[in-house]
């Protein structure tokens, strides 16, 4: 079965270790069309489209003709760059089976949950949310692979909050600002401004106030 051809359903933290071929179907597939490029053996690099991701594989559409079993190097907007093997044809294009480790496979996990989410929170970005100033408040900061730091606490709306921290995951990251998930917006003089992937309830707002 073609990744394409795999039901779209939101992304699970589904992040063992991969040991399947390009068939594997373990991971969760998204639709996407994203801009990208691919570098072959030969150091030139080629336009394309990223179509379907998971955090196994990608497929991309584009007009050059590869070869199964051939290595290239993709970069994807929002995304960034990964190594692979071609593992299959698709019309006008072809799959990528990727090498990955569990680390970069947790941040492409987070990636495409934000890119699941994003029409959620693009409606939510045009709302008016009032922000609240927030004193002496501080907030555990979970990002990366079990590391975590105390943070200031700057401000905090329905849909997101500010930190100062000295820490700067990457924009488009997932992390978890107490209990909260969240994804890293943008980087501040102060530290981060991060969107939540819910909108919380005014009562569970009244924590942090508190």
């Amino acid at each position: 079965m073609s990744m394409l051809d795999i039901a779209v359903s939101p992304l699970e933290a589904e992040l063992s270790e991969f040991g399947g071929g390009a068939t594997d179907e373990r991971y969760r597939t998204i639709e996407v069309d994203l801009d990208g490029r691919f570098m072959r053996s030969t150091k030139q690099e080629y336009p394309a489209r990223l179509k379907a991701a998971s955090v196994a594989q990608l497929a991309f559409t584009t007009p050059e003709q590869l070869t199964i079993g051939e290595r290239i190097i993709a970069h994807v907007e929002h995304l960034g760059g990964f190594d692979g093997k071609v593992s299959g044809k698709i019309d006008g294009g072809f799959e990528l089976c990727l090498n990955i480790t569990t680390r970069k496979r947790e941040k492409l996990s987070a990636q495409l949950t934000w890119l699941l989410n994003r029409p959620l929170l693009s409606g939510l970005e045009g709302r008016e949310h009032e922000r609240f100033a927030v004193e002496n408040k501080s907030v555990l900061l979970r990002y990366g692979k079990d590391q975590s730091v105390e943070c200031t606490l700057l401000d905090i709306s329905l849909s997101g909050a500010s930190l100062e921290t000295s820490v700067r995951p990457e924009v488009g990251s997932q992390v978890l600002v107490g209990k909260q998930n969240a994804i890293v917006r943008r980087h501040h003089d102060q530290g981060i401004g991060v969107q939540f992937l819910q909108v919380q309830e005014a009562m569970n707002l009244q924590g942090y106030l508190s």
